[in-house]
């Protein structure tokens, strides 16, 4: 899968006149599979342009494949997480072409403080695939446990963006 896409991704460079991060007042929603130890699932999320390199953004996930410890089937609050968080998007700053992006950035969520990297390939002006990776850099309980880990821990997404 991995191979396909940096194959269209390739092949699609010289045909591209898209922009992956347009500065102020650019929205950004993005769909992915959510990728962790102890469960697979959905990640939504919004990005909203508020400087030539500045976003904030909210993100909403949830587990859909998770570990069942003992049996023990968790609850929908055990499975979901939502943040707001803040990105710095310095495609251009690394002088990356107009339809690709890197944005570091931090996020507050129900479940952590935490930091995330992502890229974004923009195909068209409207479509384009992401990835990105987050994981928690202050835990709001130290000690961890059952459930508690589904959404304290590193998580990798891959999924579509699209300009709104």
């Amino acid at each position: 899968m991995k191979k396909m896409i940096l194959l269209m991704a390739l092949l699609s460079l010289s045909m591209v006149n898209a922009q992956a991060y347009k500065g102020k007042n650019d929205i950004k929603g993005q769909v992915g599979w959510n990728i962790q130890d102890h469960g697979n699932g959905i990640q939504v999320s919004a990005d909203f342009g508020i400087g030539e390199n500045m976003s904030y953004g909210f993100v909403a996930s949830y587990l859909l494949s998770v570990e069942k410890p003992g049996g023990i089937k968790p609850d929908f609050a055990d499975r979901a997480d939502v943040k707001a968080r803040f990105n710095a998007n310095l495609g251009n700053v690394f002088g990356f072409d107009k339809q690709m992006d890197i944005y570091p950035g931090l996020h507050l969520g129900t479940r952590n403080f935490g930091a995330h990297l992502g890229f974004r390939y923009f195909f068209t002006d409207g479509f384009g695939v992401f990835a990105e990776g987050s994981a928690p850099l202050a835990r709001y309980d130290a000690n961890v446990e059952g459930f508690e880990k589904y959404n304290n821990q590193f998580v990798f997404v891959l999924g579509a963006s699209f300009n709104l």
